[in-house]
């Protein structure tokens, strides 16, 4: 666990061998192995979740700051602004992302539950 941690704390592979104690040598065969590849896959996707999750939620106080922005003559936000379509951009390439993993996901089921050799 404390490898898998380290991998999506730290910026290189390097750098998570050291902060779990182990060799990087070490860190890239565990990857190799299926059980530690699928663990780390499912913990940085929910780290992925939670990032999309929040982003989404965020999502309507930034399409309020284009609206306060887009109503106000006097003002010249471009700050805020910019934070605004940042927010919105990445919502929706998480959108997308959501949408593609469901539409893969049911794929993958109909491709489980066809007999093999077809």
């Amino acid at each position: 666990m404390r490898a898998i941690e380290a991998l999506l704390a730290e910026p290189t592979m390097r750098a998570a061998a050291k902060v779990a104690g182990i060799g990087e040598a070490t860190l890239r065969r565990w990857l190799n192995e299926p059980t530690f590849a699928q663990a780390y896959r499912e913990a940085r996707a929910k780290l992925l979740d939670g990032a999309l999750t929040a982003l989404q939620a965020a999502a309507s106080a930034a399409v309020q700051t284009l609206r306060d922005v887009m109503n106000n003559r006097l003002a010249k936000p471009s700050e805020k602004v910019s934070a605004a379509r940042v927010v919105l951009e990445f919502s929706l390439k998480g959108k997308d992302v959501i949408e593609t993993e469901e539409r893969l996901r049911v794929l993958e089921e109909k491709l489980a539950s066809q007999p093999k050799g077809t």
